[in-house]
């Protein structure tokens, strides 16, 4: 078998010697060279096929003995051995691979940011051994249940983080291996087909990135750790791990290291995977708008035509962090979220409160996507859950959850939902083993709950009003807890919303200055109304909301 030279590289400007082991030397030192770059290098003749290797280093981080020699993974490795750590390479035709999966959907139209409506959810809890609640879900277990979340309707799913991380289970926010997917989901081929699966049901795939910091078993701790990372954390309270240092520039190569390792991940994500958007885990603490600007244009630019969506965890959220003025499209909105649960909750309604929460430009927001709206996430126990604690059960759970879930997918801004709440998921939450109970779903209250979802998000997916941030509030009535809002966009498409937050049925109530005259389609009961003299008049059930277009 013909042989060729492969280059093995390790940037390490401040290390003293560093030292190449891998199965084709039987595991014996090869000295590497080390250029004016930063880089040590050595070339190897080898054939096609795959190898292991790791590298040795005299390590500059400040907890080994000083030029300490320590073992570590290629930073770069795009494929790892869980059980040694050591690095795979692969080799066809003498470059480096990463598998041999072949694309199949690149030619499938997406849709554009303003009309997702996502789906969060965490690989090893969604679905796979429901027989065994601490059997771990794979990639194929998430491939199995596409067609379910395509007849849902949702166009965009969000992983919860997907690099290597430690440990036999959790969610991902301590990554080790940048460039290398959480092995025991499976092989990087089956997270591609996932991928591509997705592509080929018109659905995108954006996965959530820790940018802020690292497990503390990254190779770059032990190598130079004060190099890429900060020696002492910015707030103690809220330390996950090593965090990356955006600010510090080698003066003498005229880089910043932690912004270029990490603009070289997400630039290989985008390539090396297809990814149609990130979620930028712990902005705030972040802390570094210019670094965040750089990570977003390098993805725009590595996505080339397809459009990509980008959103950022800010607690508390602040239009500060997005488009045009900061450097994200779109910001998790827990203030939607804490609004909403307040209010189902059955605290005393206050409209202006409930109105920030539909329409974000009221709080500064400028574009459709600049808030994304949830009624929980990963971080926060299901809107079931919290209901539930508060003595809230059975059928007015159910009436309270549909009320929420119209207002969600009505609401400017970009709609996610936490895996299950579409249906009634109430587990508490963990970061242990928790999957979602789709059992659930032989229940009608679940199924029904499950279907008035459904219809929503066609609704939201198809309308184009919902694309636009034009919203008027055409009534309101504060001691009957009426509130009356409008959807439109400046080609004529038009969505009326009706809400009645109070806890009293209403029978005869007139709404004046309607938006649409005509012939209306309300679809949450799928009925055909007449409408004169912009004059609606109907009866309204206590918390309950009811949408109109024209027919």
């Amino acid at each position: 078998m013909p042989k060729n030279e492969y280059s093995f590289r390790l940037f390490a400007p401040n290390n003293i010697a560093a030292s190449l082991i891998a199965d084709f030397t039987d595991w014996k030192d090869i000295a590497m060279e080390k250029g004016d770059d930063g880089y040590f290098h050595t070339t190897q003749n080898l054939p096609d096929g795959a190898y292991q290797y790791r590298f040795t280093i005299r390590s500059k981080s400040w907890f080994n003995e000083e030029d300490e020699w320590r073992t570590i993974t290629d930073p770069y490795a795009t494929n790892v051995d869980p059980e040694t750590q050591n690095a795979i390479l692969i080799l066809k035709n003498g470059k480096k691979i990463v598998d041999e999966y072949v694309w199949k959907s690149d030619g499938v139209h997406l849709p554009v940011n303003s009309q997702l409506v996502i789906y969060e959810l965490h690989v090893g809890d969604f679905s796979g051994g429901e027989e065994d609640g601490y059997t771990r879900g794979k990639y194929t277990d998430v491939i199995a249940k596409l067609n379910y979340l395509a007849d849902l309707g949702v166009n965009a799913i969000e992983l919860m983080p997907l690099k290597s991380n430690p440990g036999d289970f959790n969610w991902g926010y301590s990554p080790i291996h940048y460039f290398t997917p959480e092995e025991s989901f499976g092989s990087t081929a089956e997270l591609k087909e996932l991928i591509d699966n997705c592509h080929g049901l018109g659905i995108r795939v954006i996965v959530d990135g820790v940018y802020n910091h690292s497990s503390t078993e990254s190779a770059l701790t032990q190598i130079d750790h004060d190099y890429w990372y900060r020696r002492e954390g910015k707030n103690h309270e809220q330390n996950w791990g090593p965090e990356f240092n955006y600010e510090f520039k080698d003066e003498k190569l005229g880089i910043n290291p932690a912004l270029v390792f990490i603009t070289d991940s997400i630039r290989f994500w985008i390539r090396e995977y297809r990814i149609d958007g990130v979620r930028f885990d712990a902005a705030k603490q972040i802390d570094n708008f210019d670094a965040l600007h750089v990570f977003v244009q390098n993805a725009r630019e590595m996505s080339d035509m397809k459009p990509f969506f980008t959103v950022a965890e800010y607690i508390p959220p602040s239009p500060e962090i997005t488009e045009p003025a900061g450097p994200i499209e779109s910001c998790w909105n827990d203030s939607f979220m804490h609004s909403m649960v307040e209010y189902l909750s059955g605290e005393t309604l206050n409209l202006e409160k409930m109105k920030d929460a539909i329409d974000p430009t009221r709080m500064g927001y400028q574009s459709v996507t600049s808030v994304t709206n949830y009624l929980a996430n990963h971080d926060q126990n299901r809107l079931f859950r919290k209901l539930g604690e508060k003595g809230i059960l059975d059928v007015e759970l159910y009436t309270r959850a549909k009320l929420g879930a119209l207002i969600l997918m009505t609401a400017v801004g970009v709609p996610m939902i936490w895996m299950g709440e579409e249906f009634g998921e109430h587990v508490l939450m963990s970061e242990q083993s928790n999957k979602i109970n789709w059992t659930l779903l032989e229940n009608d209250p679940n199924k029904e709950l499950l279907n008035y979802y459904k219809t929503l998000i066609g609704l939201r997916t198809t309308n184009a009003a919902f694309q636009s941030t034009n919203v008027e509030f055409f009534h309101e009535d504060p001691d009957a807890g009426i509130l009356c809002f409008h959807r439109f966009d400046d080609a004529g498409n038009s969505v009326a919303v009706v809400l009645n937050l109070s806890d009293d049925d209403l029978g005869n109530y007139h709404v004046p200055n309607f938006p649409i005259n005509g012939t209306c389609r309300e679809w949450t009961k799928n009925t055909v109304i007449e409408i004169t003299g912009h004059l609606l008049t109907s009866d309204f059930l206590r918390r309950e909301g009811l949408v109109f277009t024209k027919s």
